[in-house]
């Protein structure tokens, strides 16, 4: 089972709503080699793992809960990037005649954001196509799985690489370059998961050089190492037996790292009367801020 913290495992910089943006950054939440996959395609290799080999189940398992942060950092992401978009910024009830949506309708973004989402993510890639279970891979054979794992974060990481060149607003580059270092990590983890194999894996799936030089959000996030470490989100992982010593990539070393990141606060998004969310009428609202009320004491009081 997992726990909610009810953090960000990244902090998301403030910028200007960026419709086009967000529908491309669709592409890494619901698309073939986007967070929802590596999500699912860990977390069912962790559920459907056989044999007695725990320090390989604790790589997927470690991977796979880390992947349930990043689907939530980059849907956060493309909300931040969404709210307040539309023609009027005020949370205000606002004149349907004044068209307060009519942005929905230039072209830029994917119209569903407004239309079906209030402004809000969708489990969907950048051209809107449906999040697929197809795309999810396990084979039951460890190296197999291990080969398919390294090669999906390689895409991955590549596909995040040209988003970074498609957009400069901070909120959408923030996550990108986080996500850059974790994917090249990932690649890491599961490379050095073949090597204790004895599986050549350089020479069967030589994993492309994506030059981030030029990226200074990416450089100043690996000075602090984050492409070399991986948590554990465990109490009783063996992950360490296995990811430790020199990089597999030659860059420095890795570090195994118990329990899970410090976190960042996750935003609240302001109502919306435009899109009619959450669409509280009066009554309503005064009860949800009373319990929330009740609910804030209560954690003051822990």
């Amino acid at each position: 089972m997992w726990l909610s913290v009810e953090k960000l495992v990244n902090e998301i910089k403030q910028d200007k709503p960026d419709p086009a943006a967000a529908k491309a950054l669709q592409e890494g939440l619901g698309g073939q080699f986007g967070e929802m996959r590596t999500l699912m395609q860990y977390q069912f290799q962790n559920f459907n793992f056989r044999g007695d080999a725990k320090p390989f189940r604790d790589v997927v398992r470690a991977v796979g809960t880390e992947e349930i942060g990043h689907v939530e950092l980059i849907s956060t992401t493309i909300n931040m990037l969404l709210d307040g978009s539309s023609t009027s910024s005020s949370t205000k009830a606002v004149d349907p005649d004044s068209l307060p949506l009519a942005d929905a309708l230039d072209g830029n973004g994917n119209i569903h954001h407004f239309l079906v989402a209030a402004q809000s993510s969708r489990p969907v890639d950048a051209a809107g196509n449906p999040w697929s279970a197809l795309y999810v891979y396990d084979s039951g054979n460890l190296v197999l799985n291990l080969f398919y794992n390294l090669m999906l974060e390689a895409t991955g990481r590549l596909q995040k690489c040209r988003l970074y060149e498609m957009s400069k607003n901070k909120t959408f580059r923030s996550t990108v370059s986080y996500l850059i270092v974790r994917d090249l990590a990932h690649e890491k983890v599961f490379a050095k998961a073949l090597e204790v194999l004895g599986v050549n894996w350089g020479k069967v799936l030589p994993v492309p050089k994506v030059d981030t030089d030029k990226m200074p959000e990416v450089k100043a996030l690996e000075k602090k190492n984050l492409h070399n470490q991986q948590w554990t989100f465990s109490k009783e992982s063996q992950l360490g037996q296995i990811f430790k010593g020199e990089s597999p990539f030659g860059d420095g070393e890795i570090e195994t790292m118990d329990g899970l990141p410090d976190g960042f606060d996750v935003p609240v998004l302001p109502d919306r009367e435009e899109e009619f969310a959450p669409g509280l009428d009066k009554d309503l609202k005064s009860k949800a801020q009373e319990i929330a009320g009740i609910t804030r004491q209560q954690r003051a009081a822990q």
